[in-house]
C-alpha cells in the first residue's frame, strides 16, 4: 500500500496455456514486453519510468527492471497511477470509529473507491491512507455525487457479518434531497422495475414487476422548492435519483436525470442536492443498537 493506494495484481500466464491469451499478445521474453503487449493503452516510456521508481514488483515485492526476464505463472503486481490527478478540495469527517467499523460523513465529489481519474483521492485510499489499514473495505454504496453517511469494515474477518445486514434489509436509512415542489399527496411509496439504461452508468424504469421501493415524504416547502424525506426500501443503483424524477420531480443539480448533463469537470459549486442524512442497525458484533447522523444540511 502507498499513499492509500492497495496494489493491484495481474496473472503471467504460461505461453500456451491460455490459447485466448497467446494469440491476442503472443509469447514474451521480457516483463517490458509483457505489459506492452497487455496494456497497449498505456506506453513503454511510462512503464520504464515506473519500473525507475520501483512501482511494478513481483509477488516477493521486488521491483522489476525494464530487462527483468518473464516468468510465467506468477502474479505481477503495480500500482494505479493517474497521471496530474485532480485534487478534490473537500475533507471527510470521521463520525465513529472502533476494531470493526469506521462511519464516515463523506462531502459531494468524492469518490468512494478508485474510479477514473480519482485513485488517491478516493475515500477509500483516503481511510487507508489515514489509518494505515490496507483492509479498510466499503460495505455499502453512495455515489460520488452524493453526501453523507457510509460504513466501511476494518476488520476483514467481520467484514460478511455487516454486508449480510444491508443484504438482509436489517439497516434503516434516510436520506433527505431538495427538488421541486410536487403537488401529489404525501407521504407516498413509489415502486418500479428498474434495469441499466443506456448510457451504461445509467438507470432506467421499464414495465414489469416491481424490484425498487422508495418511501418518500415532503417536510418543508419554500419558493418553490421542497426538502424531501426518503426511505429507500431496497437499494438499486441511482434509486433515489430516478424515483424522484419519476414522480416530476427530479433532485436539484443531478446531472443524470431527468437529461444527461456534459460533465463540469471540476466544477463544485452545484453539489446534487442528496443527503445519506441517517443509518440505523443492530451491530452484528456487539448487539448494541447503533444510529449515525450526518453532521452536513441541505439548504433549502
Amino acid at each position: 500500500m502507498r499513499d492509500g493506494v492497495s496494489a493491484s495484481r495481474t496473472w503471467l500466464p504460461k505461453p500456451g496455456s491460455d490459447k485466448s491469451i497467446t494469440e491476442v499478445y503472443g509469447e514474451w521474453h521480457t516483463i517490458l514486453d509483457f505489459l506492452i503487449d497487455r496494456f497497449p493503452f498505456i506506453s513503454e516510456a511510462i512503464f520504464r519510468e515506473r519500473m525507475l521508481r520501483g512501482d511494478i514488483v513481483d509477488q516477493d515485492g521486488q521491483p522489476y527492471h525494464a530487462d527483468s526476464l518473464y516468468r510465467a505463472e506468477t502474479f505481477l503486481f503495480y500500482y494505479r497511477e493517474i497521471p496530474d490527478e485532480p485534487a478534490i478540495p473537500f475533507k471527510e469527517d470521521i463520525l465513529f470509529h472502533d476494531k470493526n467499523i469506521i462511519v464516515v460523513d463523506k462531502p459531494h465529489f468524492i469518490p468512494v473507491t478508485p474510479t477514473g481519474r480519482y485513485v488517491k483521492e478516493s475515500l477509500l485510499s483516503r481511510l487507508k491512507h489515514q489509518f494505515q489499514l490496507e483492509e479498510i473495505s466499503p460495505i455499502h454504496r453512495l455515489d460520488r455525487e452524493t453526501a453523507g453517511v457510509i460504513l466501511f469494515s476494518c476488520n476483514e474477518k467481520n467484514r460478511g457479518a455487516y454486508q449480510n445486514l444491508f443484504q438482509n434489509r436489517e439497516v434503516e436509512k434516510s436520506y433527505e434531497a431538495i427538488a421541486p415542489t410536487s403537488s401529489l399527496a404525501f407521504p407516498l411509496t413509489h415502486s418500479s422495475r428498474m434495469t441499466k439504461g443506456d448510457p451504461f452508468f445509467l438507470m432506467q424504469e421499464v414495465d414489469g414487476e416491481a424490484n425498487s421501493k422508495t418511501v418518500m415524504d415532503m417536510i418543508e416547502t419554500k419558493d418553490g422548492l421542497s426538502r424531501y424525506l426518503l426511505k429507500p426500501v431496497s437499494g438499486k443503483q441511482h434509486q433515489l435519483r430516478v424515483h424522484m424524477a419519476s414522480i416530476g420531480s427530479p433532485i436539484l443539480n443531478d446531472p443524470f436525470y431527468p437529461v444527461l448533463e456534459p460533465s463540469k469537470g471540476e466544477d463544485y459549486s452545484s453539489p446534487l442536492q442528496l443527503l445519506a442524512k441517517t443509518i440505523s442497525f443492530t451491530d452484528p458484533i456487539t448487539g448494541k443498537e447503533q444510529h449515525f447522523e450526518s453532521r452536513k444540511q441541505l439548504i433549502l
